[in-house]
């Protein structure tokens, strides 16, 4: 490795576009400064990096790569900047530039939308190449919001007729009895994720237009049985609170020029005691079968706050101990 010491200058446009790269108060590059090995000095409207030569180049390349995604319009978060910090020390700049090149959707308001990691974007690939993806991960991994951006677009494309999105209503804690209100009002709550989303990318107006002419059809689980789902582009929702009946019933409700996707966390599961989870099933009775594919998702794909993530990794850790013990247990018997 080459010991030269070698200084660079990148040069921003103008203040906003500094403040957009490098975060308020110097969020992003202190951030920069911990996961490099040169030194990045702000001077004015350019960005001195200092070090030795093989350092220099990959902190240029992680700048340029930062400068490119802000410069189609994106807010940058801390996360754009930790995730691409350790993607060109992995050597994945290709990898990293592909992702942020592709825009899956441009939301109502003009906001794009775009994979943040790479098992999203994977996952996005595995929606297109397959009839029925099945994704599996933690809160926070994108596996619902995306699914509906991969819908939205294929009705727009006109690739599917309808959208189909539908959501088990299991019970957390909670007793859906008592809720007030009619049926579609007590699972209305269960709904909200899908309706937000949907809002969100077509507008509120347009949401509702397509919702009363049934273009988009969002419902409970139950209202699926009996049902043949042509050219339609169906989501099944926190899958892991489907039991084993289910998951059958919503797979074989698949129509001619369909595409389906099913999403859960198999750490959130809330069937009753006993009652084992159909995502979980699913996910190791179809994982050879051609034109399904299955993405697993980690903590490193949460794009929410980073505790987030912290959270996620504790429980991993928690439940694979209780795991252990109990083997240990059953073995000592």
């Amino acid at each position: 490795m080459s010991l030269e010491k070698t200084e660079q200058r990148i040069e921003i446009r103008d203040q906003q576009e500094l403040l957009g790269i490098l975060g308020r108060n110097d969020e992003f590059l202190r951030i920069m400064q911990a996961g490099m090995t040169c030194t990045l000095v702000a001077r004015g409207n350019v960005i001195v990096l200092s070090g030795e030569e093989e350092s220099v180049a990959l902190a240029e390349q992680l700048l340029n790569e930062l400068l490119f995604l802000y410069r189609q319009g994106l807010p940058i978060t801390a996360h754009d900047v930790r995730y691409s910090v350790r993607m060109i020390v992995e050597g994945r700049q290709a990898s990293l530039h592909r992702m942020f090149a592709e825009t899956i959707l441009v939301t109502n308001r003009g906001r794009q939308i775009k994979a943040k990691t790479l098992g999203q974007w994977n996952y996005l690939e595995t929606i297109r190449k397959n009839t029925i993806t099945i994704g599996i991960g933690p809160a926070g991994t994108g596996k619902t919001y995306l699914a509906v951006a991969m819908a939205v677009k294929a009705l727009k494309t006109r690739e599917v007729e309808r959208l189909i999105l539908a959501r088990p209503a299991v019970e957390a804690g909670e007793k859906l009895g008592f809720l007030p209100g009619d049926l579609q009002e007590k699972v209305d709550p269960y709904l909200r994720p899908l309706y937000d989303a949907l809002s969100d990318m077509l507008g509120m107006e347009n949401f509702q237009k397509y919702l009363a002419k049934g273009v988009i059809e969002v419902a409970p689980l139950a209202y699926m049985r009996g049902r043949n789902l042509n050219d339609s582009f169906i989501i099944l929702d926190e899958a892991q609170n489907t039991t084993h009946e289910q998951m059958k019933m919503v797979l074989t409700r698949l129509g001619f020029g369909s595409k389906m996707v099913v999403t859960g966390d198999v750490t959130q599961i809330d069937l009753p005691t006993g009652r084992s989870s159909g995502l979980n099933q699913a996910a190791n009775v179809l994982r050879d079968v051609k034109g399904i594919g299955i993405v697993r998702f980690t903590e490193g794909d949460v794009v929410r706050h980073e505790l987030v993530a912290e959270i996620v990794r504790a429980y991993e850790k928690f439940e694979s101990s209780k795991s252990k013990k109990v083997t240990e247990q059953e073995e000592e018997k």
